[in-house]
């Protein structure tokens, strides 16, 4: 009997050739992210890298499975996208071979906007679109649909966060998926009332050293924000995004909407803002 000759190996750059790589992963979009090196390689940095993007995607594809599963379709909205590397990996593990939803790239910066229409052309992603404007601004966009399903903000900066969430509580979205990065705005408060706090609350002891201004601030400000998504009739679930550990901004804060809003969570939202001395943040939180 002849002996069977052993399967050609894959080349060099293809899934086949590295096992950490799931089928039908667009290895030109992994080197466009420099997950892959130019020569198609996995070295330890972007081994890394790839364990980090797994980590996040276990995270938002059973919240992408579920609305499709529950009207056909499925539209996400990432904010502060950036290179839209997010929007990227979600639309090419999930969305591609489904041949459904619709990935929109929000970004101020107009030459990353550019690059990355240029990429979603070049790789075929039909269904990705970008646009150069600001959170606010596309609330009221007629570029975007009337609601989004999905809206995910990742290390956006400072009050970004704060208007992504106006975005999603505006288009109804049935998930929200954050992970705030520098949250200034509440520490500059507390820094400015520092003085006046002291003789109104004992508590202010907790943000009187400069480090703890910044340290109490950055997590006050994640736990507004979580007050106010209850607020508005959503569930959370507050956890670690392990796995990027090499941010320290690694809260991931995963909003439900439920349509049953917390019965005390803005009364909660306006005590603390009293108590805090940081009442003139009313009309960020208290809405």
């Amino acid at each position: 009997m002849a002996k069977r000759k052993p399967a050609a190996a894959a080349p060099a750059g293809t899934p086949a050739a590295h096992p950490e790589l799931r089928p039908g992963q667009s290895v030109e979009l992994l080197k466009a992210l420099h997950i892959l090196t130019r020569d198609g390689q996995l070295n330890q940095d972007s081994r890394r890298k790839l364990k980090q993007v797994y980590h996040l995607y276990q995270f938002i594809e059973p919240l992408l499975a579920e609305v499709l599963a529950g009207r056909g379709d499925v539209s996400l909205a990432d904010h502060g996208a950036g290179k839209s590397y997010l929007g990227f990996i979600l639309y090419d593990l999930f969305l591609k071979a489904r041949e459904v939803g619709t990935v929109y790239g929000i970004e101020t910066r107009r030459e990353l906007v550019e690059h990355s229409r240029e990429l979603a052309g070049r790789l075929g992603f039909g269904r990705m679109n970008f646009l150069d404007v600001s959170v606010e601004e596309s609330t009221r966009s007629d570029a975007l649909p009337e609601r989004i399903d999905v809206v995910t903000a990742l290390h956006a900066c400072n009050t970004a966060t704060d208007d992504a969430i106006q975005f999603a509580l505006a288009k109804q979205a049935q998930f929200v998926v954050l992970v705030p990065c520098c949250q200034a705005e509440v520490a500059s408060v507390l820094r400015k009332n520092k003085n006046a706090s002291f003789g109104l609350t004992p508590l202010s002891e907790i943000w009187r050293h400069p480090i703890h201004t910044r340290e109490f601030g950055s997590q006050l400000t994640n736990a507004l924000r979580c007050l106010q998504l209850e607020a508005h009739g959503y569930q959370l679930t507050v956890t670690e995004l392990v796995g990027w550990e090499h941010s320290m901004k690694n809260e991931l804060i995963i909003a439900r909407r439920t349509g049953t809003p917390r019965k005390n969570a803005m009364e909660r939202i306006e005590a603390i803002l009293t108590e805090l001395n940081l009442s003139e943040l009313r009309s960020r939180f208290a809405c």
